[in-house]
């Protein structure tokens, strides 16, 4: 009976072990990109000591927050005005966000002092509270005559169960840099008592970071070695251990940066892990030169010799980064601007990104072409290619985006519907233009993919996902009677007449189109094409609509491209050219544009490549602006604006 007692004891005590255990996997937040705190190293002086944000998905290729520009200004949050070094770090439960920074101001008051640090926190990364910690003042009894108390950094101790606040401190009388730590307080305002030395270097040290890995603590520090004259020759990154944050610390004299013993000097070293890795990263400051290397490490002792170097488009100066989620990346997108796609757009069935379009482009986080949309209800569908990155040298588009919106101000992303790897049959590799529309309560999506040709997917619901309903083109060039060159067969474009018959246009140079069988994946009849008047110019990127029985056909026209459109009785022709309806889109050689209505508004949805960070003629960005009609039918010139639907008079 004991026996048994005991068994079933076991057992229950395994089961809560191991729901505890699933428990905290469940609410273990997923890191998929990296938020870096610094300050800037460039530009006007007294705007540099200032904190800034920049994020990265992949912990190499950076980009600025806020235009680069303060997330808080210095002045609101220091004594001096200025701030430097800043350190971030994630509370253990997760629940705040800690910065740490050296309460300095170089550009007024120069190096001879600053009198302490600057303590924030904030639930969200987006709101944070302060407050200054003034050595001398609050602690006048060891810390008088102090000269500067720098690059403040936080961890947690597990032990003691608070956050511990190192940093070094220099005083007047004595020029040694050593290392001083004291705990904060739980509202993180201060510390519970005077600071005490935590370690001093054999030679002196800077800018300390300390990284827990396997029981062992890792200072990593700038250090240096000087001669018996105490003339210093040698300096660069190194570190101490220690099995616990109360010492004792053992030196190691090792130098760990590629630069030790060089002309080329670093500081303000910081060490992070990579998400989903085991690889640590060292960075360092190259300050002299406004560069930023980092070596990779598994073990925290060996780290590789060749230095890497990150991409930006900021010139930070002693920072330090934490790993952020999806949903946090959103946030400092939503408040500041700047943040990568790939750490917004959705990548999961059920994930939606929501954003505000503030004009054009409507998109800001990725780069899209060759918009097409159709109205649902009181909805529009957006659907765009995708230019993969900016300040490309040519056309590289391998899936298809979708959006929607209500008042073409609030919009939802939704998980990448389509692949170019989703037609099999499409070697060219090349996703482009295409268009969807709904027939038979399901969508159908024509796509073209350069030379490969035209093909059809189907989806039964507008964010798809699509997949390929003919494993193989509908249209290939073969089908392109009148045409000599290899991407004849592209832009494909669909309308539905009011007698229910549904009409394929395409082509490039030269205008194609055939009827729809009532399956949408299949020709009916023999392909046509529109004979143009001498004067037009027919380049791309065919767009059908109709209007009080007048059938418009907007087009691509020269090179650069602008947008002209003809019109006719009967959808067959014959088209009557009525001129230019949208100029040359800034910055871009091409031009695609989609006509739709929503809410009694006509729009007219186009591309440029005005974008910041990269926009050009191969990294183009989807803009709207209304479209208005003339008494006598015709179309007013679209007038391109920055303001886009939000301000922009018609």
């Amino acid at each position: 009976m004991n026996i048994h007692k005991s068994v079933l004891a076991l057992t229950v005590l395994s089961l809560f072990s191991l729901t505890r255990i699933n428990a905290q996997q469940k609410t273990e937040p997923k890191y998929e990109g990296y938020l870096f705190a610094y300050f800037e190293g460039s530009g006007d002086g007294f705007a540099r000591e200032q904190l800034r944000f920049g994020v990265s998905a992949d912990a190499k290729n950076w980009f600025a927050l806020n235009n680069n520009q303060p997330i808080i200004k210095s002045s609101e949050i220091s004594q001096t005005g200025g701030i430097r070094d800043p350190h971030i770090l994630r509370s253990q439960d997760g629940k705040r966000f800690l910065i740490t920074a050296t309460d300095m101001f170089v550009a007024k008051n120069g190096w001879d002092n600053n009198p302490g640090i600057v303590m924030l926190s904030s639930p969200d990364l987006i709101n944070w509270k302060y407050s200054i910690i003034d050595l001398e003042k609050q602690y006048p009894k060891n810390f008088s005559g102090v000269k500067w108390v720098w690059a403040p950094q936080t961890i947690y101790d597990p032990q003691a169960k608070k956050y511990l606040v190192y940093f070094t401190v220099r005083y007047y009388k004595n020029e040694k840099l050593d290392f001083y730590s004291a705990y904060a307080n739980k509202d993180f305002t201060g510390f519970e008592k005077e600071p005490k030395l935590m370690f001093s270097a054999k030679y002196g040290a800077i800018d300390g970071d300390i990284v827990y890995k396997d029981g062992l603590y890792h200072l990593f520090f700038k250090g240096n070695t000087k001669d018996e004259s105490g003339k210093e020759f040698k300096n660069g990154i190194q570190q101490a251990t220690s099995k616990s944050l109360k010492g004792p610390w053992k030196e190691d004299f090792k130098y760990l940066d590629a630069y030790a013993g060089t002309k080329t000097n670093v500081e303000g070293s910081s060490v992070f892990k990579l998400n989903d890795s085991d690889d640590y990263i060292l960075m360092y400051d190259l300050y002299s030169s406004q560069r930023y290397e980092f070596q990779r490490s598994k073990d925290l002792f060996n780290f590789t010799e060749k230095p890497e170097s990150f991409t930006k488009n900021f010139s930070p100066r002693h920072g330090s980064v934490i790993g952020i989620t999806k949903e946090e990346a959103r946030r400092l997108q939503a408040k500041w601007g700047g943040v990568p796609g790939e750490l917004l757009s959705p990548s999961k069935p059920g994930d939606r990104y929501r954003f505000q379009s503030a004009g054009n482009p409507i998109i800001t986080h990725e780069f899209t072409a060759d918009p097409a949309a159709f109205v649902e209800g009181d909805s529009l569908w957006l659907y765009t290619g995708h230019d993969f990155a900016g300040n490309q040298k040519a056309y590289r588009m391998k899936d298809w985006l979708v959006f929607s919106s209500k008042d073409l101000k609030t919009w939802t992303q939704y998980p990448v519907p389509l692949k170019i790897t989703d037609f099999e049959w499409a070697k060219s590799g090349d996703a482009y233009a295409g268009q969807v529309i709904k027939r038979n309560n399901k969508y159908y999506w024509n796509i073209s993919t350069n030379w490969s040709g035209i093909g059809v997917a189907v989806a039964d619901r507008p964010e798809g996902p699509f997949e390929d309903a003919l494993g193989k083109p509908l249209l290939t060039n073969k089908d392109c009677f009148a045409s000599t060159h290899s991407w004849a067969c592209i832009d494909p474009s669909v309308f539905i007449d009011d007698d229910g018959q549904a009409w394929l246009f395409w082509g490039n140079r030269e205008c194609y189109y055939a009827k729809l069988k009532d399956n949408m994946i299949e020709i009916d009849g023999e392909v046509k094409q529109i004979k143009f008047p001498n004067e037009v110019n027919f380049t791309e990127a065919p767009w059908l609509h109709k209007k009080n029985g007048i059938y418009y056909l907007s087009y691509a026209t020269g090179f650069p491209e602008k947008i002209a459109y003809s019109t006719a009785k009967n959808i067959e022709g014959p088209y009557q050219y009525q001129g230019i309806l949208n100029e040359i889109a800034g910055n871009s050689n091409t031009n695609h544009q989609a006509i739709v209505e929503l809410n009694g508004q006509s729009y007219f949805i186009y591309h440029n490549g005005a974008l910041q960070n990269g926009g050009s003629g191969y990294s183009r960005s989807v803009c709207i602006d209304k479209l208005e009609y003339l008494p006598n039918g015709l179309m007013k010139r679209v007038q391109m604006t920055t303001e886009g639907i939000n301000t922009a008079k018609p």
